[in-house]
């Protein structure tokens, strides 16, 4: 009886990343740990090697130009690692051109994937990659609610004669 050769799955190192927006939540809040401990838990869960966990505190996801985000996608380009792990999508951004620019340049490819817990991303299932876009076009909208209702409500303070922020001459 001929005996079917054996194959392995390659180990999936990831890269965590974590971010909060604010100093305030760097400082006080508990994200930063609570994000960290869903890392390690998936990793453990799924078996991942875990190589490093990068922090973004107090940093927006507004741009892609983050220090912590550049070095973790630069580990990613020398192949120090195969896959990004983040908690949440938003984490890594809320913006649909960034994130299509991270699929295109990193996540497109069958070499590194993109890994998230909360949203149940793996891009290297076609399901992953739907969810991964229809998530990222919410957390874009989010965002962009998020910035009217704070126009709008500076807008009407404005128009009570209220102070909007910064300090009066």
């Amino acid at each position: 009886m001929a005996r079917t050769p054996r194959t392995t799955t390659p180990t999936t190192t990831a890269i965590g990343y974590i971010r909060v927006s604010t100093d305030t939540q760097a400082d006080h809040g508990v994200s930063l740990d609570a994000q960290k401990a869903k890392l390690d838990a998936y990793a453990a869960l799924y078996d991942l090697t875990l190589v490093d966990i990068i922090v973004d505190a107090g940093v927006s996801a507004k741009t892609l130009d983050r220090p912590g985000l550049q070095r973790a996608l630069a580990m990613l380009r020398t192949g120090k690692a195969n896959a990004l792990l983040v908690a949440k999508l938003d984490r890594l951004t809320r913006s649909v051109k960034d994130l299509g620019t991270l699929v295109e340049e990193y996540f497109s490819s069958d070499t590194i994937t993109l890994l998230s817990v909360a949203d149940s991303i793996d891009t290297r299932t076609a399901a992953g990659r739907l969810v991964l876009n229809v998530l990222g076009s919410v957390a874009q909208w989010e965002r962009e609610t998020i910035g009217e209702r704070t126009s709008e409500a500076l807008s009407h303070k404005k128009s009570q004669g209220q102070k909007t922020g910064g300090d009066m001459p």
